[in-house]
Parts: C-alpha cells; sequence; structure tokens
C-alpha cells in the first residue's frame, strides 16, 4: 500500500504500470501540492469534494488521450490585463504582450476582449492577434472596461485562457435585427457539445448587439434550442452610453447586428452568480401597450405621465427632455415567477412613449423599483457556492452602464467587493446593455441593471 506523493512516484518506476494515466483524488488544494503532482506525472489532479460526473469524464478520456500520447493535466490557468492606450494598433500590442508573458510564451486556448468605442475595433483585434495568437477569439464593444487591477472608461480588457480540461469554440449569429430565430440557429448548430457527452458541464458566453433589439426572445430561443442543457451568461454590446451602435467580435472582425458565442464544455462546473439588488418602490401596474422597446402605456395611461405622477409623489424631479437622472434611480421591475426582471428607460417620446433598453411585454405587471448596494458581491457568492469545491481560475463580471452611471465613482467599491470575494483570483469584464443569464435556480433571461457573474474553475 502507498499513499501520497509515493504512489505516482512507485508508479512511474514500475515497467508495467508506468505506461498507465494516473488521476489524484485528494484533500490538499495548496498549490505546492499541485506542482509536485505535475512533477511527477500525474494527468489529473481533482480536489475532495469532487462530482462523481467530473471524475467518470476525466477516466473516459484517458484512453483516447493516452493512446494519442497527450498529457492531461487537469488545470485551467488564467490571466487578466487591460490597455489605456488610445491608439488601437499600439493597444492591442500591449495586450497580446502581456497575455504572452503570462503564459511563457505560448498561446493562449481563448481570448475575450471588452473594448471601447473610442477604439479602432479592427485594428485593436489584429495587433492581438498578430502579437499573442490566441486559438479563439470573441468580445463586444462596451461601456466601461475593468479588470481585477484596473477600471476604465475608453480602455480594453481582457480574459485569456488556457485549459487541458475546458474545451472552447467560437460561433456567430448575423441578422440578428431580421431573423433573430435564424441567427439563433447558426449559433446552436455551431455548438459541438449538442453532439457529444464528452464533457459533463456545458456552457456559453453570449454577447449580443442589444441595440437590435428583442435581445430577451433571442435568449429564450437559444435555451429552447438546447433544452436548458446549457448555462449562458454575458451581455449586450455597449458603446460608451451613447446607444447609437454596438459590435460584437468574432476572431479579428467587428461585426453589428450579430451575437456571438463562447461555448465552454468543461470537466469541472463553472459558477454562475445572477443577482440586481433592487426591490419594489411603488404599487402593482399593468403594461396596457408596448411594442418592443417601446413602453407605450402604463394602467392606460401614457407611460411618460404615470412616471410623472410618481415623481410627484416621492418628491423627485422627472425632466422630460433629460430624463436619464430620474431613469437611473427608478427602474422597472417585470413581475416573473423566480423575481423582477429589470428594465431600464432611456429616452421619453413627443407622444409621451417612452423608449427601453429592452423588451417590455404588453400585459406584463411592473413595478418602479428602488436601488440598494451590494449585487455584485451577492452574484460572486452565488457563484462561487457553485463551484462544488474547485478554485477559481478567474471569473467574468458583466454589469449594467446604468449601475455604473447611476453609482458613480461607488462602482468601484462594487468592483472592490468582488475582487475581495475571489479571493485572489483574477476577473475581468465590462459596463453591457443588457445582462445574460441563464442557470438553474436562478432568474433567467435577458436583464437591465443586473450583475452577472461566471467563475471558471482551476
Amino acid at each position: 500500500m502507498c499513499w501520497g506523493t509515493r504512489c505516482p512516484r512507485h508508479h512511474r518506476s514500475d515497467d508495467v504500470l508506468r505506461h498507465l494515466p494516473v488521476a489524484v483524488l485528494t484533500s490538499a488544494p495548496e498549490e505546492r501540492d499541485l506542482r509536485r503532482a505535475h512533477e511527477l506525472g500525474v494527468e489529473a489532479y481533482l480536489v475532495k469534494p469532487a462530482e462523481v460526473e467530473t471524475l467518470q469524464a476525466i477516466l473516459a478520456n484517458f484512453p483516447t488521450r493516452f493512446r494519442s500520447d497527450k498529457i492531461l493535466f487537469s488545470m485551467t490557468t488564467s490571466t487578466t490585463t487591460y490597455s489605456n492606450l488610445r491608439h488601437s494598433e499600439k493597444a492591442g500590442e500591449e495586450i497580446g504582450a502581456r497575455v504572452l508573458r503570462a503564459f511563457d510564451g505560448s498561446s493562449p486556448d481563448a481570448l475575450i476582449v471588452f473594448a471601447s468605442s473610442k477604439h479602432d475595433y479592427g485594428k485593436l483585434l489584429t495587433a492581438i492577434d498578430r502579437t499573442c495568437h490566441p486559438k479563439t477569439m470573441i468580445g463586444c464593444s462596451s461601456a466601461g472596461e475593468f479588470t481585477n487591477d484596473a477600471y476604465n472608461e475608453g480602455a480594453a480588457s481582457v480574459v485569456a485562457l488556457k485549459s487541458s480540461d475546458m474545451a472552447f469554440n467560437a460561433v456567430v449569429g448575423r441578422g440578428l435585427r431580421n431573423d433573430r430565430a435564424g441567427a439563433a440557429r447558426d449559433v446552436i448548430d455551431g455548438f459541438r457539445g449538442t453532439r457529444s457527452h464528452e464533457y459533463p458541464h456545458r456552457s456559453a458566453l453570449v454577447l449580443t448587439d442589444a441595440l437590435a433589439g428583442n435581445a430577451d426572445d433571442f435568449v429564450e430561443r437559444l435555451t429552447s434550442l438546447t433544452a436548458g442543457t446549457y448555462q449562458l451568461f454575458g451581455g449586450g454590446a455597449g458603446d460608451d452610453a451613447n446607444f447609437t451602435r454596438t459590435h460584437v467580435f468574432f476572431g479579428t472582425e467587428p461585426v453589428p447586428d450579430a451575437a456571438v458565442a463562447l461555448e465552454i464544455l468543461s470537466l469541472k462546473p463553472i459558477g454562475i452568480g445572477v443577482r440586481h439588488g433592487w426591490q419594489p418602490g411603488g404599487d402593482r401596474m399593468r403594461v396596457t401597450e408596448a411594442s418592443g422597446m417601446k413602453l407605450v402605456s402604463i394602467d392606460n395611461a401614457p407611460a411618460a405621465d404615470v412616471f410623472q405622477e410618481y415623481a410627484r409623489k416621492t418628491g423627485q424631479t422627472f425632466d422630460r427632455r433629460e430624463p436619464l437622472p430620474f431613469f437611473l434611480h427608478n427602474v422597472i421591475g417585470i413581475e416573473t415567477p423566480a423575481g423582477y426582471r429589470l428594465r431600464v428607460p432611456l429616452a421619453v417620446n413627443p407622444d409621451g412613449s417612452m423608449q427601453c433598453a429592452a423588451d417590455i411585454p404588453t400585459g406584463a405587471i411592473i413595478h418602479f423599483m428602488t436601488p440598494k448596494p451590494g449585487s455584485a458581491l451577492a452574484a460572486t457568492k452565488t457563484a462561487l457556492e457553485q463551484m462544488k469545491g474547485h478554485r477559481p481560475s478567474t471569473a467574468l463580471f458583466f454589469d449594467c452602464v446604468a449601475t455604473r452611471l447611476r453609482m458613480g465613482k461607488d462602482f468601484g467599491f462594487e468592483l472592490e467587493a468582488v475582487k475581495q470575494a475571489l479571493n485572489g483570483s483574477g476577473y475581468a469584464g465590462c459596463n453591457t446593455y443588457g445582462q445574460i443569464a441563464r442557470s438553474d435556480g436562478q432568474f433567467s433571461g435577458f436583464h437591465n441593471c443586473t450583475a452577472v457573474v461566471a467563475i471558471l474553475p482551476e
């Protein structure tokens, strides 16, 4: 009998056993133990408690990987970085060089880019690709960029990943405005996990042109086409709160009127947390007329009149010509069985209707909502609870541009709370025009003013 590092050492010295792969199931999560196991040639290193499905998937993969002389060391490494340079090509080169240094000169398996509309996206993406040669790259334009080390506007931030127990695959769906169904089919048709059960955990980072409209319907179609077997997370591309034109990134191509997805097939669970931190502040009301993102009437009265009356009752100022300050502190909450789905009004039309950041269905029961802090921290804690004991490698964090505008400098406290909760693991993300989440037991769909955190395990 042997235990600890004696077992793989003995295994490698035995002429009969030395050619067989080794998996370690241990209660020792320390970095030195992991490095020692790697040095001894261990192919998979799992920390208790480990899911049976994860262990089964690793063992099932051993014969294939063994025959092809591949070494499976079950680990995901990551780095997050950013650039404040305004010159797009130089910013891309700076980001690519930092990624290469973090990975000791090797290219990342996947790279996710968030970039301000102040950048020339094509030049930025081409420079990143030329410098660090990612095998897969997606991203989107944004309205505020951040990592665990910096929070900026007018910048670019990235997450880069290398993994032996995750498979990454990028897909795009075009023509979103005129054919949501076709775009959703194109995305799902490109998913590999729908045709293979090699990996027990299936997720996708979804980034969409929210200004194309009907993003909620698009997310529902993705969920339906995958029969709910994929976790979804992500958001709507931004353009620094100009609300004119947004892009998603597919390789080095910036694409408007489209959605991209990074399919992530994993041997270990990915944690997703969704929280908005708002509570009802007014009576129940019914949407009596709406069309897509246009809210026409509430309780048979023009929408703007209802907002004006609520402002009067609560002692607030509502200026129809400059309504954004009121909107940032008084969003709409749509009642759902799982909680309130938020919608942010953006503008008042001459006829008294209101333009919103996402769709509002006719007949929906709604409330005026009031904010409370702490949504980002709550979302992070929820995501950590889903990790089943696995240590975080990195996290992706999406929050609404309206949240940043409302909180101002205090938004930095939200970011710091995420950093503290992750306890040393990096994260990156951006402010978006709506947030995407589909995770069992949490309110799913397309949201506004909601924090979405996805944590990838080591």
